[in-house]
Formats: structure tokens, sequence, C-alpha cells
């Protein structure tokens, strides 16, 4: 619990500082954006492994969430950039949190194409993975995991408005595809 409240506090401590320090020191402007997403996560997990264990396996899940940003120019047509995510999900994901780092290109039309990296913690369900109830001496069992986060994304303007899809994987040992709206500030 310690870890999401760290990760949090610096994602929310870098997208307000950081515009603030860009303006102070004169600099071309950045830009600043926030929204929600939706998506599908899969974990990974072939249910086929535990069949001995006759165990349904379900190992994926819808999730919805915000994300809050902040790209600076590094040239003419480069940016790089901090993003934040919080994720609630349905089924074998209870929550997501996380961070990265973008770096990429903008298009002529001002469409963003960018690689990113950076960190993602996920709280599991497992009665939910397993489709058992579990009981109560179960509780303490820790069922998070946190692991780097890659991508690759797209955000497209409309008007003040922003539409983006990401591809992400945590690990290399998941797959999580997101596509959501925003506001550009």
């Amino acid at each position: 619990m310690k870890a999401k409240a760290f990760l949090f506090a610096a994602v929310t401590a870098g997208a307000f500082t950081l515009p603030t320090a860009v303006q102070a020191q004169d600099v071309v402007p950045g830009e600043g954006f926030v929204g929600i997403s939706g998506g599908y996560h899969d974990l990974g997990v072939d249910g086929d492994d535990f069949d001995s264990a006759e165990l349904d396996i379900d190992t994926a899940s819808p999730i919805v969430g915000v994300f809050a940003g902040y790209d600076l120019p590094i040239g003419a047509t480069t940016f790089a950039g901090i993003e934040g995510n919080y994720t609630y999900g349905f089924d074998a994901i209870d929550s997501e949190i996380g961070a990265s780092l973008r770096l990429g290109v903008r298009a002529p039309g001002g469409a963003k194409f960018y690689a990113r990296g950076g960190y993602q913690h996920v709280d599991l369900d497992l009665e939910e993975i397993v489709n058992v109830d579990l009981g109560d001496e179960f509780d303490d069992l820790d069922d998070s995991d946190g692991d780097y986060l890659v991508g690759l994304g797209a955000d497209f303007p409309l008007g003040g408005s922003l539409v983006r899809v990401n591809l992400d994987t945590i690990g290399f040992d998941t797959l999580r595809a997101t596509a959501g709206v925003g506001f550009k500030f």
C-alpha cells in the first residue's frame, strides 16, 4: 500500500510542478492532458497450465480509469512527457496504478505517436481468477504485483480534446489495450 501511495504522490507532484517549472524558465510551453479510458487487460496466464487442478482460470479483465500527464517539446517535432494512471478492473483485476515516461513525435496535424516506459502496480482478484470462493483464510495473502510497463500509443487532437489508443505490456507477460478521451490544457 505504501508503494501505491508513493507512486500516486510522485505522479501528482510531477503533473502539477512540471508545468510551473516550465513557465518559470520561460521555455516553449508544453501541453498537459487529463482524461478517462477503458479497455482490456489480459494477464497472460494460460488456463491449460492448470488442467490437473480442475480450475476454471480467467485471467483477463475489462478496465476503466483515469490518466493525466504533461508533454514538453524537445525538438521541432519531438516531445517527452510524464503520465500517470489509475484503473479499476471488473474481473481478474481489482485495480492498477502506474506512471510512465513518454517519448514521441508530433505529426503535422497535431497527432502524437509515442513509446512509453514506466512502472505499473496491479491488485488482483484471486477469487475471480480461479472462480472459487476462497474464504477468509486467504484474506492476508498478497494478491498484488508490479513490474515495468512498456508500450506504444497515439493521441489524436479533436479541438481542445484528444482521442487516444495505447497498447502496453507489463513485464512482457501481459497485454493491456486501452482507448480514451481527454482534454488538453
